[in-house]
């Protein structure tokens, strides 16, 4: 497995080594001493999710706060995603600002999102599945968000607006300024 820093501190794109002949593949999407030897982390993940959804739907951004914050890994099993995360680390060199993957299950890569950061992705495909583990577990109660279109943070989705399909509370979600101010 092979793990590049992205431009945003302790967040992390992990492409797998992948093994083929005649009769198809092989690959370990996890392995825990690997994946925090390789990204410098001590991390336990306790929950699995996965989601199905169609062409421009987008989720997120979202984030859970204080001890209830979660690191995600997120892959994608079938289909086409982009995949953001946003650092909203308080006193963060890089607060405030985003990268973007497309993880599909051609590429097989997946995003190391660490805690103190919004997570959201849109389908790209007619459909996909997106599946991500958390180190935490989720509260309701500590669920924050970010409108995702929303112009100061200019997260580039690849769909024109038209076509992207929020739901209620994504679409009534505050503006980056309304919910961290600057934190940075």
């Amino acid at each position: 497995m092979k793990a590049t820093e992205t431009k945003l501190k302790g967040c992390f794109i992990l492409e797998p080594t992948k093994y083929g002949d005649s009769r198809g593949y092989f690959f370990e999407s996890f392995n825990e001493r690997t994946f925090n030897l390789l990204t410098g982390t001590d991390t336990h993940f306790v929950q699995d999710n996965q989601s199905f959804s169609t062409r421009g739907v987008l989720r997120g951004l979202h984030a859970q706060a204080g001890e209830h914050a979660q690191a995600k890994l997120v892959r994608v099993l079938e289909g086409e995603v982009l995949d953001v995360a946003v650092d909203v680390r308080e006193g963060s060199a890089t607060f405030g600002q985003h990268v973007g993957v497309v993880l599909s299950k051609e590429n097989n890569l997946q995003l190391f999102v660490p805690r103190g950061f919004l997570h959201g992705f849109v389908v790209l495909s007619e459909t996909a599945t997106f599946f991500y583990k958390c180190d935490n577990f989720y509260n309701k109660e500590s669920e924050c968000g970010v409108h995702p279109l929303d112009q100061d943070l200019a997260v580039d989705w690849q769909l024109p607006i038209a076509e992207l399909l929020l739901s209620d509370k994504d679409r009534e979600a505050l503006s980056f300024k309304e919910v961290f101010g600057a934190k940075g």
